[in-house]
């Protein structure tokens, strides 16, 4: 009974949290338009504040702890085996997550003889930090895999998956790729979260601009569509149809525009459970074994996105 209790407050806090949200950008967007800008990037690139509880509370599975620097700040990585003597496989994980979502993953991967490699993004896990961005993210990881040497495969979950195309095709060195429930396009995801709090045009417009002078890149120039076609190594696209955090189209645009790659489209997984699937992580040891896995996407300029 109190558990029930407790659970349905904590539903009402949010939603009361989310309209009062949704009401002051309504409000601020017209009579305060640079702060409604400055206040809508700063909850755009903080990771939920529950996150880091859940992450802190997750067990490691025995891995061995490092610290590498980046930024002149330590980013916290987890180690399983020995990357300078084994292929080893180093994941990136997604937004408001944290390195050791790998965990399905290490029976498999270790009995196939890899080492296994994860980190805490920034503002992340153990990593330090309050708020982080699609190109730290990128950034982050390029420097882990220069820290630990070119790594047999990279496997990005969710924004991690966006990351890893983005520092492949920046010059990450691995010899193969899997991308699990991709972000393709930073620009759609920018307006979904615009339309969860009611942010209007204006101040969406001026955001991205907010975000493109300081970080110098655009955001359009982060899309998949940009990225994946100079990326020369196999990849295998896994997405699942019923994901409603990212839509299956943008998995499916990654499968289109890299050369080298095929989609693995799965039913009732969403966008979490795909990660931990015994299915799926099945077919991606098959990938790594050089099987055929997946359809192979067509891309044609006169046709949309998701349309095959």
């Amino acid at each position: 009974m109190y558990p029930l209790i407790a659970r349905i407050s904590t539903t009402v806090r949010k939603l009361f949290g989310l309209y009062g949200l949704r009401l002051w950008f309504a409000i601020g967007g017209l009579v305060a338009p640079r702060r409604a800008v400055a206040r809508a990037a700063r909850i755009f690139c903080t990771p939920m504040a529950s996150s880091r509880s859940r992450a802190l509370a997750a067990p490691t599975f025995e891995a061995r702890e490092e610290s590498v620097i980046v930024d002149d700040h330590p980013v916290t990585a987890y180690v399983w085996g020995d990357p300078q003597r084994q292929p080893y496989v180093l994941f990136a994980h997604g937004w408001s997550s944290h390195g050791t979502r790998v965990a399905a993953w290490l029976p498999r991967l270790r009995a196939a003889g890899y080492a296994v490699v994860a980190f805490d993004q920034p503002a992340h896990g153990r990593s330090p930090g309050e708020r982080a961005t699609l190109p730290c993210f990128t950034r982050h990881l390029m420097a882990v895999a220069e820290h630990f040497g070119p790594a047999a495969v990279v496997i990005g979950h969710s924004l991690g998956g966006a990351a890893t195309a983005n520092a492949l095709a920046r010059g990450m060195k691995a010899e193969r790729a899997v991308l699990i429930a991709p972000a393709a396009d930073p620009v759609a995801a920018a307006e979904r979260f615009a339309d969860l709090l009611w942010i209007g045009a204006n101040v969406c417009r001026r955001m991205f601009e907010y975000f493109e002078s300081r970080i110098g890149l655009s955001f359009d120039e982060q899309q998949a569509h940009r990225t994946a076609p100079v990326i020369g190594r196999p990849a295998l696209i896994v997405h699942d149809l019923e994901d409603r955090d990212v839509p299956w189209s943008e998995g499916e645009r990654y499968a289109r525009y890299w050369p080298d790659s095929r989609l693995l489209t799965t039913r009732g997984l969403g966008h979490r459970r795909v990660l931990d699937d015994e299915a799926v992580i099945g077919a991606v040891m098959r990938f790594l074994r050089g099987e055929t896995v997946g359809e192979r996407a067509v891309s044609s300029p006169n046709l949309p996105f998701g349309v095959a």
